[in-house]
């Protein structure tokens, strides 16, 4: 974010799940562990990714802003699909209800490796979605995925390394 800031653009930054009700429905089921049907799961999703274009995302680039979002509809791909979803139809639908992303970077890294990381930020795990073989379906699932939009980023790498892999992903001068 700091980085497309001080190329000049003006940016926002945000999340999904958000803070609005379907987000906090989907952070509190994450954190209690008690799942709701995957066909209910993926509604909340979309439900709050609607409400999150609507009220935020569509306005800001109307108004010619840069959103940065921490996870997006790749993320209900991959998640919901690793659920039992299809995760194709899935796609499909966001593709043509939500804009498009001109760059989804995904950081790669072996589940394990993501869930030791998840482990060492310290506090709970999400029962709901922090779990090795589930994390394992997921990172299958965005294996799998082929867009023009998306930037694979090898998350195993030293720090430096993936924020300059990120930024020449973002056009950004990688120094």
């Amino acid at each position: 974010v700091t980085g497309l800031a001080a190329a000049g653009h003006d940016v926002v930054a945000t999340r999904e799940p958000t803070d609005g009700p379907y987000g906090q429905k989907i952070r509190a089921m994450a954190r209690s562990g008690e799942r709701v049907a995957p066909e209910e799961e993926l509604r909340w999703f979309m439900e709050d990714r609607a409400e999150h274009v609507a009220q935020l995302i569509q306005p800001a680039l109307d108004d010619g802003r840069v959103v940065v979002t921490d996870r997006y509809f790749l993320s209900t791909v991959a998640y919901q699909g690793a659920r039992g979803l299809d995760w194709e139809a899935i796609l499909a639908e966001c593709e043509a209800r939500f804009p498009l992303p001109d760059v989804a970077l995904i950081f790669e890294v072996e589940a394990a490796v993501g869930l030791a990381r998840v482990q060492a930020r310290g506090g709970p795990l999400d029962p709901a979605f922090e779990r090795l073989d589930f994390l394992e379906d997921v990172a299958r699932i965005f294996a799998t995925l082929d867009r023009p939009y998306l930037a694979r980023i090898d998350g195993a790498q030293p720090p430096d390394d993936v924020t300059r892999a990120a930024r020449r992903a973002l056009g950004l001068s990688a120094d």
